[in-house]
């Protein structure tokens, strides 16, 4: 059995890969001053490139939980999420309001996903 763990420190790994299978740390915004489809797309590009090191990609994602701060923001989530998924390759996914780390987070994100092969 082997486990990778990358970018990790004493309280967390971002990227964990075991048996081909790809689990990443929750994934926040690059600016939480941003409204909640800025907040999305900035989580969404962090996920792509966090699984890109892992050899992965979104066509790749298996589940995702995402926590959203005020059910008010959902549809609008959900239009930067719809255009980020590639189209036959959703995963499976829960999304549930949750109190944030920080009161200015309005997402968070935490994504599975297989490695590419080949």
């Amino acid at each position: 059995m082997t486990i990778t763990r990358q970018h990790t420190n004493q309280r967390m790994s971002r990227i964990v890969v075991h048996n081909d299978t790809i689990y990443l740390c929750g994934q926040v915004c690059k600016d939480a001053t941003q409204g909640i489809k800025e907040q999305t797309q900035t989580m969404l590009d962090k996920v792509d490139a966090l699984l890109e090191e892992a050899n992965s990609d979104k066509s790749h994602l298996l589940s995702a939980t995402v926590y959203i701060s005020d059910m008010q923001y959902f549809a609008q989530m959900n239009e930067v999420w719809d255009a980020w998924v590639p189209e036959g390759h959703a995963p499976a996914r829960a999304c549930v309001e949750a109190a944030m780390a920080r009161p200015e987070l309005l997402v968070e994100v935490s994504v599975v996903a297989a490695v590419k092969k080949g």
